[in-house]
């Protein structure tokens, strides 16, 4: 007698990701209410009945993919007229100034929906099943994440949402930013029906004064929320920190008694061996970002130093390429060219960044990041139409990193939910989601054309 379950993936080759770093060469998965049931050898329909069979052929099966930080917000600049109209900035702090910060005093609760509906859709698009965002708008903030998390439930893919806090105008400013990401926390996070989590979120030490770290430590630890911040990402952040306080950003949350395994560290990018070791001894997990960190020039981070000794390290985007692949390649190749040795990374170490390394940055290793028994069913097909090697159990991390596209990932479910069924989305009509997007987008240009002046006359 076969068992009736609400999925069934089958003859896939499985990469489950578990502890031993299993892939089964031909496997099932099977799924109900949720929850990954059984993952064993063959096509399952021995065992197992469903309405819904999905996989067959060349079929890679693995986790869905997690992006350790993004800023959704960030697609809305693609392609911008504006960057025509400003002078090309120079370093990092140029970048925030004419750039990011021009933008975000100009975003409220329509472009925070675009922005997630968009991103959420990439994300699903490309296998990216969960991720940690952060919005920044000052003159916005009560209540955006609520119009993000309505977008992001649309998609159907799950998620962390924060808000930015900074006191780069004022101290009041960092304390109703903070508040925000509580309040969504409180909201949000002991119920298990939700896929939309909330977290702390603080812009980077060069902007937030001690108060506010403390602040943000006992939030932390009051509601076990993680808290996340933009770590030495550029140089600013470092000679600031010296000037004002005599010691490097991670000393000083060190110091601070801020750093612990709840606490991301996005970029470190100019982290030191000591700082390493200091990130080492808290627990604390880093965010690397390799495409953004080569946009923004600001150099490469020592992710290799890092893992040899046991730093947890996510991958994320940055907002920049909602990309998982792209993300992957890019984690892969630029830590061989910056030290000058081939040998630095290995494709599983990467894939490992993107699923259970990210996974246990949020805290959610018992549930998701990877594909076996008793966990929630977050799942993508990929069907590759022109493989150039053979695909098996020995040269498929390779495939992962060097030659999947989003154009191959036929199918993602997420908490044993169809997002994407055979590269069509179920639960949006893209061709409206599209069209809100744009419309809003085309009204956020005119905006930032016409008043993005004022805005960087105001910043100098």
């Amino acid at each position: 007698m076969r068992e009736k379950v609400d999925i069934l993936v089958s003859d896939s080759l499985i990469v489950t990701m578990n502890s031993e770093r299993r892939v089964v060469p031909r496997g099932y998965v099977a799924v109900r209410d949720g929850t990954i049931v059984d993952v064993g050898v063959g096509d399952g329909k021995d065992k197992y009945t469903s309405e819904e069979v999905v996989g067959g052929g060349r079929s890679v099966v693995t986790p869905g993919f997690i992006s350790a930080h993004t800023h959704f917000y960030g697609a809305l600049l693609t392609g911008s007229p504006w960057f025509g109209k400003i002078e090309p900035p120079t370093d990092f702090m140029q970048n925030l100034q004419r750039i990011w910060w021009a933008l975000d005093v100009m975003l409220c609760h329509d472009e925070a929906y675009a922005a997630a509906l968009i991103g959420s859709l990439m994300y699903a698009k490309s296998g990216v099943t969960n991720f940690f965002d952060n919005i920044s708008a000052p003159n916005c903030i009560d209540g955006i994440l609520d119009s993000m998390e309505k977008a992001v439930n649309e998609v159907g893919i799950r998620g962390i949402l924060s808000f930015e806090a900074t006191q780069r105008r004022s101290y009041e400013e960092g304390v109703r930013g903070v508040r925000e990401n509580e309040r969504f926390i409180v909201k949000n996070n002991k119920d298990p029906r939700k896929l939309v989590k909330g977290a702390i979120y603080l812009h980077a030490s060069f902007t937030v004064t001690d108060d506010l770290f403390k602040m943000a430590k006992e939030l932390s630890e009051k509601h076990d929320a993680l808290v996340a911040i933009h770590t030495e990402e550029g140089l600013v952040d470092v000679y600031h920190n010296i000037e004002r306080y005599g010691v490097r950003p991670i000393e000083r949350m060190y110091r601070l008694g801020f750093l612990s395994p709840r606490v991301h560290l996005v970029h470190a990018v100019q982290a030191t061996d000591e700082e390493i070791l200091i990130i080492k001894k808290t627990g604390a997990h880093v965010a690397h970002n390799p495409m953004s960190n080569m946009l923004n020039a600001v150099g490469v981070p020592k992710i290799p130093r890092m893992l040899e000794l046991g730093i947890n390290v996510g991958l994320g985007d940055d907002g920049y390429i909602f990309n998982v692949f792209e993300n992957m390649r890019a984690a892969y190749l630029i830590h061989k060219v910056w030290n000058l040795d081939p040998r630095l990374m290995t494709p599983l170490q990467v894939v490992e960044m993107a699923t259970v390394n990210a996974a246990r940055m949020f805290h959610q290793d018992k549930e998701l990041g990877s594909i076996e028994p008793g966990k929630r069913a977050d799942i993508v097909v990929i069907k590759p139409r022109t493989p150039p090697t053979p695909i098996n159990e020995k040269s498929v991390y390779g495939h992962l990193v060097n030659s999947f596209t989003p154009d191959d990932v036929d199918t993602v479910v997420v908490d044993g939910r169809f997002v994407v069924k055979e590269k069509r989305f179920v639960n949006v009509d893209l061709d409206k989601a599209l069209e809100k997007v744009h419309s809003t987008v085309e009204r956020l240009w005119d905006k930032m054309m016409v008043e993005g002046k004022y805005q960087l006359d105001y910043l100098k």
